[in-house]
Parts: C-alpha cells; sequence; structure tokens
C-alpha cells in the first residue's frame, strides 16, 4: 500500500523543480567536450603520465586497496602520518591533518573550533562549505559584505568589549569572482581587535604564492593564522582536504573533528597519489608564472572589448553577463564552437549576475584564448545585432 505522506513529498519536490526549470535554474549532469574552460585542473597534472604512473605504483605498493573503517579503527596507516608531516612542511606549518574532501576539512575544522558563543566574521561570497560549517558550530554571525575591510572593522569594533573568542573567514582566491582578499590587512585586524584568522586556499594551493605554497604563505602568515585548508583535487588533481595549523589544533580536531572520525578512511594509495603531486607541483613554477600570466592578459584584454569581468585577480575569470537567458545563450554558443563552457547562475551567484565562469589552466594555449575571445565577441554582436531587430520590428 503506498503511502499518500510519500506522494505528497514527491508532489512537493516536483512542485519546486518546476520552479527552477520556469527559472533556468535547474541544474543536471553534462559531459561538455571542447577546450575545458570549467576544469579546476590548474596545473594539468590530471593528465600528466608521471602522477599517472605514481598512482599505479602507489596501488602496486599498497597493502589493501579499501579503507576498512575510520582512521580511529581499521583505517589509519603510517602513510597518511608521512603525507601529513610533508604537507605541513609545504604549507609552512607544525602539522596538518588529511580529510576526505575540502568540504568536509571545513566542516570538521569550523564545526568543533567555534562555539556558540563565539563571534565569527564571514565574508558574504565564502564557499558553502565555510558557511555550513559555521552554521553548524551554532556560533554568533557577522556576515560582511565582499572583501569589505571598513565593514569588518567596524564589525570588530562593535564587539572589541566582549570577551567571546572572535573569528575571520576567509577563502584567499574566491571561486565565483576570480578576486583575493588582502590577508594582511585582515590579519592587522584580527590582531587589533583580539580576534584570529582562518583562510580556506581551495584555489590557491599549488598556484600561488611561494612553490604553490598559497596566499598565506606569500603574505608571510603561515606561523600567524588559526588554520588554513589546502585541497588536493584541484591543482593537485588527487583527493582529500588538509588543516594545516599548529600540532595542538590537529590533535584537537581528531578528537572533536566529526567529519574526521565518523567516516572510512580513504585508501591508503591515494596518500601516494597526493604526495606525487605535491612533489611535481612543487617543481611546476613555469606552468605557474604562464597561467597566471594568461589570465591577467585575457582578464585585461576582455575588459578592453567592455566585458565585465568582475574584480578577477587570479587564474578564474567570471564574464557577468546579468540575466539567465543570456548566460545560458552564450555558453550555448560556445559550446557549439568547441569550448566546454557553463553558464553559473543563481543562487550560485545572486540573482542578476549570472555569468560565465573562465577557470584557466596550463593546459589553455594563447590561441586558444584568442579564439574564445573572438567567438565571444562575435556572440555579442550577434545578440545586439538581433536586439536591435526586435526593437526595429516593435516600432514598425
Amino acid at each position: 500500500m503506498r503511502s499518500e505522506t510519500k506522494n505528497q513529498f514527491v508532489r512537493e519536490m516536483e512542485t519546486e523543480l518546476e520552479e527552477l526549470r520556469e527559472r533556468s535554474q535547474l541544474r543536471s549532469f553534462v559531459q561538455l567536450d571542447g577546450v575545458n574552460f570549467c576544469s579546476n585542473d590548474y596545473l594539468g597534472l590530471a593528465e600528466d603520465p608521471r602522477l599517472k604512473r605514481a598512482v599505479l605504483e602507489s596501488i602496486e605498493c599498497a597493502g589493501k586497496i579499501g579503507g576498512t573503517g575510520s582512521r580511529l579503527l581499521s583505517g589509519h596507516d603510517p602513510v597518511w602520518n608521512e603525507l601529513e608531516e610533508e604537507f605541513a612542511e609545504f604549507a609552512g606549518t607544525e602539522a596538518a591533518l588529511y580529510f576526505a574532501n575540502g568540504y568536509a576539512a571545513n566542516l570538521g575544522l569550523l564545526s568543533p573550533v567555534l562555539g556558540k558563543d563565539d563571534v565569527v566574521f564571514s565574508d558574504a561570497l565564502n564557499h558553502a562549505s565555510l558557511i555550513d560549517g559555521i552554521r553548524l558550530s551554532g556560533a554568533r554571525k557577522e556576515i560582511y559584505p565582499h572583501l569589505d575591510l571598513n565593514y569588518l572593522e567596524r564589525a570588530l569594533r562593535l564587539h572589541e568589549s566582549e570577551t567571546s573568542r572572535k573569528v575571520i573567514v576567509t577563502e584567499s582566491v574566491f571561486s565565483m569572482d576570480g578576486d583575493t582578499a588582502d590577508l594582511r590587512a585582515m590579519q592587522e585586524l584580527a590582531v587589533r581587535f583580539g580576534a584570529s584568522l582562518i583562510v580556506d586556499e581551495a584555489h590557491a594551493t599549488a598556484v600561488h604564492g611561494p612553490s604553490g605554497m598559497g596566499i598565506v604563505a606569500q603574505a608571510g602568515l603561515t606561523k600567524d593564522v588559526l588554520a588554513v585548508v589546502h585541497t588536493c583535487g584541484k591543482a593537485l588533481a588527487s583527493v582529500g582536504g588538509l588543516v594545516c595549523g599548529s600540532t595542538v589544533l590537529r590533535e584537537f580536531l581528531i578528537n572533536h573533528a566529526r567529519t574526521l572520525i565518523f567516516s572510512t578512511a580513504m585508501p591508503a594509495y591515494f596518500a601516494g597519489q597526493i604526495r606525487a603531486a605535491l612533489r611535481l607541483a612543487k617543481t611546476m613554477k613555469g606552468e605557474r608564472e604562464m597561467l597566471l600570466e594568461n589570465s591577467r592578459e585575457l582578464a585585461a584584454s576582455l575588459q578592453g572589448d567592455g566585458w565585465n569581468v568582475s574584480g578577477t585577480a587570479s587564474q578564474i575569470i567570471p564574464i557577468v553577463v546579468g540575466s539567465n537567458e543570456d548566460a545560458l545563450a552564450a555558453a550555448k554558443y560556445l559550446q557549439e564552437r568547441g569550448f566546454a563552457i557553463r553558464a553559473i547562475r543563481p543562487p550560485t551567484v545572486p540573482a542578476g549576475s549570472a555569468r560565465l565562469r573562465l577557470s584557466l589552466t596550463a593546459r589553455i594555449s594563447k590561441g586558444e584564448l584568442r579564439r574564445l575571445q573572438d567567438d565571444l565577441n562575435d556572440w555579442q554582436k550577434s545578440r545586439m545585432a538581433l536586439s536591435s531587430a526586435c526593437i526595429r520590428a516593435e516600432s514598425a
């Protein structure tokens, strides 16, 4: 006998999906072909034969290819300690702790470190994993406008006399706008108002800073911030995330981070893949420099053509077109011309700021960038011509 309650749930979900479809916001899985501007494989390591060989060697050497349990039960292997020690050295911190992915790392860090009596100051465009970690902690929230340090200073001053702990949480490179936080200025504010700083380096790991150490290291703040989160699934073409900080922080998280304690460990051979990727990335200075140079040149050229590329300062270039319909149309036009590009729409970005998010990698050539720009300008011209024709038809 079918449950009417279940049927009601299904009908309500169908209604919500139809509303998303009507607003051109319905998501679906699709594999795009062509020059890939959706990838976060920033250094091209996902296709590097050296890393493929390292993965095969790691599997061959592994005693088992399953996690078999959480690290606190049967899932621990000494290779995880070796990875964490090597990664801490890379990050410039005392210690590091591995999580299954960056999302789990942010949740596992923020939800136990912050308490309900603490005040957390969070950038309005922080990643969902940071937002959810803050929510799970129960801490009081102060959301400051994106990169608005004047607002942040005022918010910190309002809580200056309180005895509660204060923590500023930010990304270093923001995933949707491609801009970067002024971490030195933020740390100065943190010191002045008795706060601590936590930084998510997801899109900076292996791309920015000395040897790809990130923007925290570039700013000389590795010994000053409370924690830094690095991810392995982007430029390192692997899987997982590491919380880097003090040895005390590591031990605290081993005992309190629910996303670690209650998760089956990843297969131990993944540690070998990450270590190989990290060692390769350290040597890829030329690829990093070329990637960031290409990004700067493309952003400047697009701006010269009148495109709104927001405040990009990284390998991520958002081209804000406004409406969902225009973003979808532009993406379709470029896909038909051999580019793997998708439209980014609300609620991922604010209403009215739908965009094409160009994620550049070291495998994309200058010639491909020029061809993309030419095709993008062609789409704009055809769109303007169609608009003018419609206006003339309505006036006739």
